[in-house]
């Protein structure tokens, strides 16, 4: 079923783009100047150039910002469905239905957060993105069933709502280079994400439970920091009852 509409959607794609071709709408209508009106208009002032190191700053900062969403993301994609079926004893078909809705609100959060930049300010949707966050990623491993699908709601749509400011403004500062930047944001800040998300399931010394991750929210300027307790293990346990018996 899958791969009939990835057939179809080729098929779709490769027409609109041969009419595309054939209908050259698209192409810029010619621009005619009235000699008069350009010698008495003034010069316009230089566009201010960025400094090539904080241009690089910027970046960085900015690829930052987007490795920790994607982390974030993709470590609770990855653990929500064993938490709601562990913490919860729902059937994996239940865990998928609250899976959907986390994921559903990251995309409507990514397309409504374009425009709202846009209105508000790019600047502003960053920071409630980054900090709008914190309070229902803390109180989520607390919270009842009905209130755990609230807030992955909530927090699903508001830290996907910076992607695209955060995207258009490492555009900017690289224009011209709209393919460098992409591939740079979507490829290597995706990648590393995924990679932190193995790592954080893959290392003894890592807490491993999705109460642990969902505490966790990273910043490029402060250490992520576990604000629950260490998940008890089959050995603990079993050590554990050892010494009750003993």
């Amino acid at each position: 079923m899958v791969f009939a509409l990835a057939l179809i959607a080729i098929v779709l794609l490769t027409n609109i783009g041969t009419w595309f071709r054939n209908h050259p709408m698209h192409l810029p209508k010619p621009i005619t100047f009235d000699p008069a009106s350009l010698a008495s208009s003034r010069a316009a002032p230089p566009s201010s150039v960025l400094a090539p190191r904080k241009v690089a700053l910027a970046l960085a900062i900015l690829g930052a910002l987007m490795f920790s969403k994607f982390f974030y993301l993709a470590s609770l994609t990855n653990y929500y469905t064993f938490y709601l079926m562990g913490k919860f004893h729902l059937t994996i078909q239940n865990a998928q239905l609250h899976l959907f809705l986390f994921l559903a609100a990251a995309a409507a959060g990514t397309y409504i957060g374009g425009p709202v930049g846009d209105k508000i300010g790019r600047k502003y949707v960053i920071w409630v993105s980054i900090l709008g966050v914190l309070p229902f990623s803390l109180l989520l491993p607390y919270s009842s069933l009905f209130w755990t699908s609230v807030l992955s709601v909530v927090i699903g749509f508001i830290i996907a709502s910076a992607f695209s400011a955060i995207l258009v403004y490492a555009q900017e500062l690289m224009p011209g280079r709209i393919g460098l930047v992409s591939g740079l944001f979507f490829g290597l800040a995706f990648g590393m994400g995924g990679i932190g998300a193995a790592s954080s399931a893959s290392s003894p010394t890592s807490p491993t439970s999705i109460s642990s991750i969902a505490s966790v929210r990273f910043s490029p300027s402060s250490a992520s920091s576990p604000l629950s307790s260490q998940p008890r293990t089959a050995e603990s346990e079993s050590r554990g009852a050892a010494k009750r018996t003993a």
